[in-house]
């Protein structure tokens, strides 16, 4: 059938080559549009604890400091005196006729020192934005850079020593995603001469290696402007964008790989170009369709996450997988057809890179294996435990170190707030108090319990200021409190925009902001959520009977941290339960598909080590531009890298496994089939996961620290999978099981007995 199927569609070559070049050229002009459409701040389609807190904030309060910009200023001269004060004015003017902008917070308002410097030469200014949605609030970065810039060049000071940055949540995400993007495309251009120089040395011909190059880029082109489509019905995280670079290329040029490399032995071997593209296509396509299938189920199980971030990454990932296989065994066959011996042109290349493809050496391998699989299952088992054992220390949470960008105006933003020492203003840990119906937060009773609640998260030594309602002034007394919100007209004329953001309108929602220490990182501060959390459920007697929720930065984290977590167990063992049962179909075999489970934990088990020496522990770090540890590990990272690891180890599985059975059906024997199979494809795994390596390994050097923790784990893991795990592990316990390999499919015939002399001939079986 797989024979009669492939000799239809290569009859058919024109039309496939035809179909694909329209929907190449469709994909081409829509791609561009991928960086646009996608989200960046992510999160979870459950509901949260933070996610409640900010909906409440964002409704029911005048002016909420839900979402805010942050303008750092740096003068040469303190910025009170012309003609710096002539430019913070400007500044504050400027945003403050904005209709999107609901207010502006500086140190002339507030007359607070925290936001100004003991010299006076740097201050910022919170700018507070009326948008309701998180992507509107994205929008509006641009033009609020625009203001900043014209109010410096109008107000005629020398830029070259006046600085003015915009920072923030939603500047973040913006530099994030315009980093990313052009990550990509750098990556994109850094690979090509690269995996074009290993294609060339692999096939040692200029035609051949091209082929793979161009299903693979096409398959990255299709795939974005596929997701730029359904970004229009299914938020898209910004992780799909270099994900589907990476695992286009990747899964792409390995398809392309084998399906040529057959096609070349069948023309070695006697058939015309058309049958050798129909036989390559029935066996090495066969292997690709079930390869493809096996690391589906990976991202298929990314589906059923919560988070958009890897259900982004579930979807981007079939369609990259879906695309690359039917690149691989419609397009490629059909071009294979056309060109024929031409793939092996200029055949002078040919003859002088003979000797990377010639099978001796793994012949070699291959028998040297046979003669000592345990030895070699010892040693190889020994060096994945060790790899291995770093793991046991895994520390979930957001990095300590390195998350920002800073080669971003919103990353050297943070730097200038750090300088100033209140880095950690843009991302407080909010505290949401709403007393019952009936009762209003500023009562002398909800009063005292909230400056108990304030006074208990500053005994917190990780905490620097606590901003509410009571913590207008220092050294100020509940009952002067009490007598300020009793007349709440004159309260608002004194302190009506802290009000707005720190009161609700109705009075029954008071909000405290709890500032961090500058030298607490992201990683502290989410055990600072945790700590206020705890004391939201044994809260102050004063607030025995009212609702408090912790949000903010931190806290999302820290909810969509659960929630993933909670549901990583279920989505392990469905892939492991899936990959499974179809090995079992596929190769009619209960020990290989055991056996390819365990090797696949193995290796990811192992890049789980090596994530965690490298980036949590910060031994070599520093070679991935990383200037210390970064303490722990982003929750998205595990589940990620497990899904995807272990659906592309499949890939070099199946590659082996398809070869070594097939040899079985033909010799019987288990032994010589696995030594015939590891020498036909050790070069085309080896080459393969070259490639692999260098797409992935390209990311480990992003500017986006998730990035290269994702670019580092897909790297390592192919690498220890393509040698050790495939190339010694599997091998050598495929000759220690013998015929058990392909049990129940296969079942030795017993010998028939010779009949007695002078009597018909009978071969045994």
């Amino acid at each position: 059938m797989a024979f009669t199927v492939s000799r239809a569609l290569i009859r058919w070559r024109w039309v496939i080559i035809a179909c694909w070049a329209v929907v190449g050229y469709l994909a081409a002009n829509k791609a561009p549009e991928v960086a646009q459409v996608l989200n960046v701040r992510g999160g979870t389609r459950e509901p949260t604890e933070a996610g409640e807190a900010e909906q409440i904030l964002r409704e029911r309060f005048a002016s909420p400091l839900n979402d805010f910009f942050a303008v750092t200023l740096q003068a040469p001269i303190p910025v009170d005196s012309a003609p710096a004060s002539a430019l913070l004015d400007s500044l504050i003017a400027k945003l403050g006729r904005q209709s999107y902008i609901s207010s502006v917070i500086s140190f002339r308002s507030t007359h607070d020192s925290t936001f100004i410097t003991p010299d006076g030469r740097r201050t910022f200014i919170l700018v507070a934005l009326g948008a309701i949605q998180s992507d509107s609030v994205g929008k509006l970065v641009v033009p609020v850079r625009a203001l900043v810039q014209e109010a410096l060049a109008q107000t005629a000071v020398d830029t070259t020593r006046y600085r003015a940055l915009v920072t923030g949540r939603s500047p973040l995400d913006l530099d994030v995603r315009t980093i990313v993007a052009a990550d990509s495309r750098r990556g994109e251009i850094r690979l090509l001469p690269l995996t074009a120089g290993i294609l060339l040395l692999a096939f040692g011909a200029l035609v051949a290696a091209i082929l793979p190059l161009v299903i693979g880029f096409l398959a990255i082109w299709v795939t974005l402007a596929i997701v730029v489509i359904l970004a229009n019905y299914t938020p898209m995280s910004v992780f799909v964008l270099n994900m589907t670079t990476m695992l286009g290329l990747g899964v792409g040029i390995d398809y392309s790989l084998l399906i040529v490399t057959r096609f070349r032995e069948e023309l070695n071997r006697g058939l015309r170009r058309h049958q050798a593209a129909a036989r390559a296509l029935s066996t090495a396509g066969v292997a690709v369709l079930t390869s493809g299938m096996t690391v589906v189920v990976g991202f298929a199980a990314l589906l059923l996450t919560p988070l958009v971030e890897t259900q982004s990454v579930g979807i981007g990932g079939l369609v990259v997988v879906a695309v690359a296989v039917a690149l691989s065994t419609t397009l490629l066959p059909a071009l294979l057809a056309v060109l024929g011996r031409q793939i092996d042109r200029p055949r002078w290349l040919a003859r002088r890179l003979t000797w990377y493809h010639a099978p001796t050496a793994w012949e070699r391998w291959a028998r040297s294996l046979s003669r000592n699989p345990l030895r070699a299952l010892t040693v190889a088992g020994t060096v994945i435990a060790i790899l291995s054992a770093p793991v046991f220390w895994i520390r979930i949470g957001l990095p300590s170190r390195n998350w920002w960008p800073k080669a971003t105006e919103a990353g050297q933003g943070v730097e200038a707030l750090d300088r100033m020492g209140v880095a950690n203003i843009i991302l407080p840990v909010r505290i949401v108090v709403e007393v019952p119906p009936g009762q209003t937060a500023i009562s002398a009773a909800t009063l005292r319990g909230l400056r108990a609640l304030s006074d208990s998260m500053k005994a917190d030594s990780r905490v620097a200021q606590v901003k509410s309602i009571v913590d207008l002034t220092p050294h100020t007394s509940i009952l002067e409190y009490s007598v300020l919100y009793g007349d709440m007209a004159d309260a608002r004329a004194r302190y009506g925009g802290f009000l707005d953001a720190y009161l609700s309108r109705d009075q029954r929602v008071a909000l405290l902001d709890v500032v961090l220490r500058d030298t607490t990182s992201l990683t502290s501060s989410m055990d600072v959520s945790r700590h206020a959390r705890a004391l939201a459920r044994h809260p102050p007697k004063q607030l025995a009977g009212a609702r408090i929720l912790v949000g903010g930065y931190t806290a999302a984290s820290l909810d969509l941290q659960d929630v993933l977590l909670h549901r990583f167990p279920t989505l392990v063992v469905l892939i492991l339960a899936c990959t499974a049962v179809m090995l079992a179909l596929v190769f009619r075999s209960v020990l290989v598909p055991i056996k390819a489970v365990v090797m696949n934990t193995l290796s990811v088990s192992a890049t789980f080590g090596l994530i965690v020496l490298v980036f949590q522990r910060g031994l070599g770090a520093s070679l991935f531009g990383l200037d210390g540890p970064t303490a722990a590990i982003f929750v998205v990272v595990p589940v990620l890298v497990f899904a995807v690891v272990f659906g592309l180890s499949m890939d070099y599985e199946v590659f082996l496994l398809a070869r070594v059975k097939e040899s079985f059906d033909k010799t019987g024997k288990n032994d010589k089939a696995t030594e015939e199979g590891l020498s036909a494809t050790a070069s085309v795994i080896t080459s393969a996961a070259l490639i692999m390596l260098l797409v992935f390994g390209v990311f480990a050097f992003a500017r986006v620290l998730a990035m290269q923790f994702l670019g580092f784990g897909l790297a390592v893991a192919v690498l220890l999978d393509a040698t050790i795990i495939r190339m010694v592990l599997v091998p050598s316990i495929m000759h220690l099981a013998g015929e058990w390999n392909w049990w129940p499919g296969f079942r030795r015939q017993k010998p028939r007995v010779e009949p007695p002399a002078g009597g018909p001939a009978t071969r045994s079986s």
